[in-house]
């Protein structure tokens, strides 16, 4: 029983931090809005660059019904490009839109 407990709690804290809108850095904090340069500040240089399309505002392709698709975050959305960093033993990627951080994803690496 204690088992389900704290897989429930770990369960809750993830949820709560995939929801979030900064990202401890050492003692500082970057939070979406932010321009890219203090994420060079903070991170340094990327290891890793991509850049991102932004996704099409609904529907599908052939323009019929819109499809059971589920939703993109707006991070997604937005396009723009996406630097991944290494932090110890997780994977940090900031997702960048018009010079600003639009969103986060950290998980273990």
């Amino acid at each position: 029983m204690r088992r389900a407990g704290v897989f429930v709690l770990l369960w809750l804290a993830f949820a709560a931090h995939a929801g979030s809108s900064t990202l401890r850095v050492g003692s500082q904090v970057l939070t979406v809005g932010d321009p890219a340069s203090r994420v060079v500040e903070l991170l340094g240089k990327p290891s890793y660059k991509s850049h991102k399309k932004a996704a099409p505002s609904g529907g599908n392709v052939r323009g019929g019904k819109k499809s059971g698709r589920r939703k993109m975050s707006s991070a997604r959305a937005a396009g723009g490009e996406q630097w991944q960093y290494r932090r110890g033993n997780r994977v940090t990627t900031i997702i960048i839109a018009d010079g600003k951080v639009v969103g986060f994803e950290d998980h273990a690496g």
